[in-house]
């Protein structure tokens, strides 16, 4: 059984002040830095791209776990790849072929995953389950951070572990949005590997603080 991790989402941190939030948190112990990549069509926002994830390479060696929510990931993925992605997450509704983008991901060197939307079933990805190295649950509505859990995605969470247990031993759940320190622990404990916050960490006065806080939570469940 995998050890269930919290990985600080950089969409809410500072970006005048980018370097030193991430800083913050490694030396806090995170272990996995989230990035989300929206394009304005895909997800009505527009954060970050390829330049800011070189840039971000270059200050840090901790495990870059990059979530593309943009329409046609296939025209991207290599981009981003060499930009020094570690894991690339595509959406199950932006892919028309997703067979062929995750093994491409994969032949980069780098772990492909599969986000679903909060409408989409876990059933969806049976017969891709195999192939991915991780399933994304979002627990909102992709586009923006700050928003509320959505509870009924604790079901789902366990749907995609069964899921993985019985068909990809060893693959990762991770589940992204609304994650504070009054639900980490139920989330966690529902089989997520990866539980990914950002405003809850760098909302806060102190984000170091906060990720220790936190992580406590999630090694008290690994126990």
């Amino acid at each position: 059984m995998n050890k269930a991790q919290l990985a600080p989402s950089i969409l809410s941190a500072d970006f005048a002040n980018l370097a030193r939030d991430i800083e913050l948190v490694t030396e806090a112990g995170a272990e996995i830095i989230h990035v989300d990549v929206m394009d304005g069509h895909f997800v009505p926002n527009l954060t970050i791209g390829i330049p800011v994830l070189q840039a971000i390479r270059k200050i840090t060696t901790r495990t870059l776990d990059v979530h593309l929510m943009i329409s046609n990931p296939d025209f991207m993925v290599e981009r981003y790849i060499d930009a020094g992605a570690d894991i690339i997450t595509v959406q199950y509704e932006a892919s028309c072929h997703l067979d062929r983008t995750l093994n491409r991901i994969k032949d980069g060197g780098v772990r492909a995953g599969i986000a679903l939307n909060p409408h989409s079933p876990v059933h969806l990805l049976e017969e891709i389950a195999c192939v991915c190295d991780m399933v994304l649950i979002m627990s909102v509505n992709p586009g923006f951070g700050g928003q509320s859990f959505i509870a009924s995605s604790m079901k789902k969470i366990m749907k995609a572990r069964e899921l993985l247990d019985s068909e990809n031993p060893g693959g990762l759940v991770e589940v992204d949005g609304g994650i504070n320190s009054d639900n980490i622990a139920g989330v966690a404990g529902a089989g997520a590997d990866i539980l990914v916050a950002g405003s809850a960490i760098f909302g806060s006065t102190d984000p170091a603080a906060e990720f220790r806080s936190m992580n406590s939570v999630i090694e008290k469940v690994n126990r």
